[in-house]
């Protein structure tokens, strides 16, 4: 449940710091107090949209955490371990809203995304605004209550699964067949291309090696003769060769090292050179041996370039990517020839996924009817004490067998009523007035409630359109959900506040520069006080307090 609420600097309200307790607890104050500024704080700390209009004017941001108790909430201790966020039995969330209007969400003092926050308090708190009635109206939402009292809440989830997994598959089909339809030109196409780079050998093209031996090719005729010419200078010259003058100086430095012993290391270093020399010399031999004007090997190299070019330019590629183009064409020759079988499997698990989902789907029609017949019978029963005597809740099932797959199952849901006795019943939207509407509406939140094990109820002003004995009748059945759980709700039906076990008033202070707003727990005195004040006028007289403890006298 949510032991706590703190907020700093958010809108009207200054500084708050309020406890809570188990059951029933009201919030009242005159119009325009701050009540709504109380939810919208719980709101954006469970993860709603923030702005940097919540921020109190004149402060650099707005605080606000939530302390829960997790004694009464498995499914968010279970939520927080799984998420390795779980520290004992409590849980603090908080949110931080800049300037800026950008936000900081932390759960337990650790930073957390907005989606994590909303997953976690779906099983904290549940808020039902002044608005649920018209949301009512939509197909949609009638569904959705009706699925919440399930036994088996399981087989929405498969169905959904299912639908899933038949959507992907018959997206894959769609995009198949749509493909398919011009693969024939294509595939003409990739055979011709394919069948011109095999005739030409592309697979084992090194493009590298020939474009290197065409240079050579090319220029072979000054390559013989700058390396002769060196040849006979470095080596094979008789008495001008490096060679020669190199044997020349050993052999004259020789004599000299008898006399002068450095110079051994002279005769050592031209001993060196000597060899270097030598061995460059056999190394040009050796290439001058091997290279041998090819006319007719030149002419083959540059028709080979030619070729590869004029492929390269037709394929809008280098040439070096040559051969891996040829293996992509490949492959996607290959995907088009096996295309027609993939399309066959395809159509086969889109066949064995679709009777799964019908299979699946009627079970979940079967348990929809089973739960409608207990839920508008006990939300008649639940109307007729909210002031409709004769009123009859019934809800329509229309499963449609031969429908393609639709998310939530075949079934459409729709919330009829019939107000007097000998009346057709019809759809809500057509025959029940605002107050009507607003009972029906929390007739069936009564209802659901007891589906849930979500710990904390906040309702806001969902009793709006009511009062007297309906009003009184209202607060009784908040009470009755306040035994096993922590209910809240925003009200000024006296009737309702009458019936709480727990009552908070908000006010607002005002002074020449600031307005803020404040929140206090009444006590027995204080309550009746304001009691009398949601019950009279302009003037409180003893006759309207009398009243006031009456009401609560007999609330307890």
């Amino acid at each position: 449940m949510l032991a706590s609420l703190n907020i700093r600097d958010l809108a009207v309200v200054e500084s708050l710091n309020l406890a809570f307790a188990k059951g029933f607890t009201v919030l009242t104050g005159e119009t325009g107090a701050g009540k709504s500024i109380l939810l919208t704080a719980l709101g954006l700390a469970l993860g709603g949209r923030a702005d940097s209009g919540y921020v109190r004017p004149g402060c650099s941001r707005a605080d606000i955490s939530l302390e829960f108790d997790l004694g009464d909430a498995p499914e968010a201790r279970s939520w927080l371990e799984q998420s390795e966020l779980a520290e004992d039995d409590t849980c603090i969330v908080r949110r931080v809203i800049g300037q800026d209007g950008r936000s900081k969400a932390f759960i337990n003092n650790r930073p957390a995304t907005l989606q994590a926050l909303q997953e976690l308090s779906e099983n904290l708190v549940e808020i039902h605004g002044q608005h649920a009635h018209l949301h009512l109206l939509h197909r949609g939402e009638q569904r959705r209550l009706l699925d919440e009292s399930l036994e088996n809440p399981s087989l929405l989830e498969q169905t959904g699964e299912l639908y899933r997994q038949w959507q992907a598959v018959r997206d894959e089909l769609a995009t198949l067949i749509d493909s398919a339809k011009g693969l024939s030109a294509r595939q003409d196409l990739l055979r011709y291309q394919i069948e011109e780079l095999e005739l030409h050998d592309i697979a084992s093209l090194d493009y590298a090696a020939l474009n290197e031996e065409h240079t050579r090719q090319a220029n072979v005729e000054k390559i013989l003769s700058v390396a002769q010419s060196q040849l006979e200078q470095l080596y094979e010259g008789e008495q001008h060769s490096v060679n020669a003058l190199l044997v020349a100086a050993l052999h004259a430095l020789s004599d000299l090292a008898r006399y002068a012993p450095e110079v051994k290391e002279i005769t050592g270093l031209l001993s060196e050179m000597q060899i270097e020399v030598k061995e460059a010399g056999y190394l040009l031999r050796r290439l001058v041996d091997k290279l041998e004007i090819d006319p007719a090997r030149l002419e083959w190299l540059e028709q080979r370039l030619g070729v590869i070019h004029q492929l390269a330019r037709k394929h809008q590629i280098s040439p070096q990517e040559l051969p891996r183009h040829l293996e992509q064409l490949r492959l996607e020759l290959n995907g088009i020839e096996h295309s027609s079988g993939k399309i066959a499997e395809l159509n086969a698990a889109l066949e064995r996924i679709t009777a799964d989902y019908h299979h699946v789907a009627a079970q979940l029609s079967a348990l929809r009817k089973t739960a409608a017949g207990s839920v508008q019978a006990r939300i008649s029963e639940t109307i007729r004490a909210l002031g409709m005597p004769q009123g009859e809740f019934i809800i329509d099932l229309a499963t449609a067998t031969a429908q393609e797959p639709k998310p939530s199952g075949l079934d459409q849901v729709e919330f009829r009523i019939s107000a007097n006795p000998g009346l057709p019943p019809r759809p809500l939207g057509k025959v029940a007035s605002g107050g009507e509407l607003s009972r029906i509406s929390l007739a069936i939140q009564v209802v659901a409630m007891h589906a849930k094990t979500v710990p904390t109820l906040i309702f806001d002003e969902v009793d709006a359109g009511i009062g007297g004995r309906v009003a009184e009748i209202v607060g009784q059945k908040l009470r009755a959900l306040g035994q096993d759980r922590q209910v809240l709700c925003v009200t000024h039906l006296p009737q309702v506040a009458a019936q709480a076990h727990h009552h908070l008033v908000v006010e607002k202070l005002s002074s020449a520069d600031r307005t803020v707003s404040r929140v206090r727990v009444l006590g027995p005195l204080e309550r009746q006080h304001e009691i009398a004040r949601m019950l009279g006028g302009i003037k409180i007289t003893k006759q309207t307090l009398a009243h006031a403890e009456e009401m609560l006298r007999w609330a307890q």
